[in-house]
């Protein structure tokens, strides 16, 4: 499993890969708005796999994803992703609100939006239509990118959104408004895989220890000590399903400098040692999640 991120300065990409890479670890400074255009992009969360189809439009927030994009057939995957700042966001939605007095409040909440950084739903006509002229766009004009054609097709996509009645999708990208919920949520994600104390991560936030916490709670559901447990074990486990490191190799890279306790967190989480795991489940399809449970909105 490789470690990918996106270029930092591009706004609209055109993705073709023609070669099948495996699950990556994606980790994303801004926000990401997509489109497949051909094959299948898998969202893993531990044991769950959520899989995206071609024609399907998906949100990614910030921080570490779990991606792996399959080609369709022997022709190559492909999607159109744009990628935004909760500030630049702010700042399109402000100026469509004093333009056209647009509302941007969003009362939808629901177990998905909560628990998920990802949001996929099949897309709409008008986000179909969208996504169709951003790729005429991008190859028409697939040497040099123009600043303000960009800031116009990002301002269509976040109006198209706006526009929709309630949904995840639209709740999703909302949240983002709120440029100190960003920048909280950005600090721990880019934190998960350093040595840093729950103590730190309060004065990074510039929180108390007391309000970090409520605020923690709040944003992922469950404690801080907890949810780094999780999410480390949750690449720790991906590495070894997908990579030939050693056990106290993966134990280090996912911050368990010792490998008796990363064993010990691990077969408390999985039922199983690492090694164990590793020679049962090397070749185990993840299971994809309740498809009654998706809802119009997917997830």
């Amino acid at each position: 499993m490789n470690l990918i991120k996106p270029d930092d300065q591009a706004t609209i990409v055109k993705y073709v890969d023609t070669n099948y890479v495996g699950i990556q670890s994606l980790n994303l400074s801004r926000c990401a708005i997509g489109y497949v255009v051909r094959g299948t992009k898998h969202i893993y969360y531990g044991d769950t796999r959520h899989s995206i189809s071609h024609g399907e439009v998906f949100y990614l927030g910030l921080g570490n994803h779990y991606v792996e994009d399959m080609p369709d057939d022997g022709r190559p995957f492909e999607q159109i992703v744009l990628y935004y700042s909760p500030e630049q966001l702010q700042q399109i939605l402000l100026n469509l609100n004093m333009g056209y007095s647009i509302n941007i409040a969003t009362s939808h909440s629901c177990d998905r939006c909560r628990r998920h950084n990802h949001i996929s739903m099949v897309a709409t006509p008008t986000l179909r239509n969208i996504f169709t002229h951003i790729q005429n766009y991008l190859h028409e004009d697939s040497q040099v990118h123009d600043a303000a054609a960009d800031k116009l097709k990002m301002t269509e996509l976040i109006y198209a959104v706006v526009a929709m009645e309630e949904c995840c999708l639209r709740s999703k990208m909302l949240s983002n408004v709120d440029a100190a919920h960003g920048s909280f949520e950005q600090i721990i994600y880019n934190n998960i895989f350093n040595d840093i104390s729950i103590e730190e991560l309060a004065s990074l936030s510039h929180r108390s220890l007391t309000s970090f916490k409520k605020e923690f709670k709040r944003h992922f559901v469950m404690s801080p000590h907890r949810w780094f447990i999780r999410q480390r074990l949750m690449r720790s486990r991906l590495l070894l399903i997908s990579t030939s490191k050693s056990i106290s190799e993966i134990g280090i890279e996912c911050t368990f400098p010792n490998t008796s306790h990363f064993i010990k967190l691990f077969k408390k989480q999985y039922g199983f040692t690492p090694a164990i795991y590793r020679n049962r489940f090397s070749n185990y399809t993840l299971t994809e999640p309740d498809a009654a449970r998706s809802g119009a909105c997917g997830a």
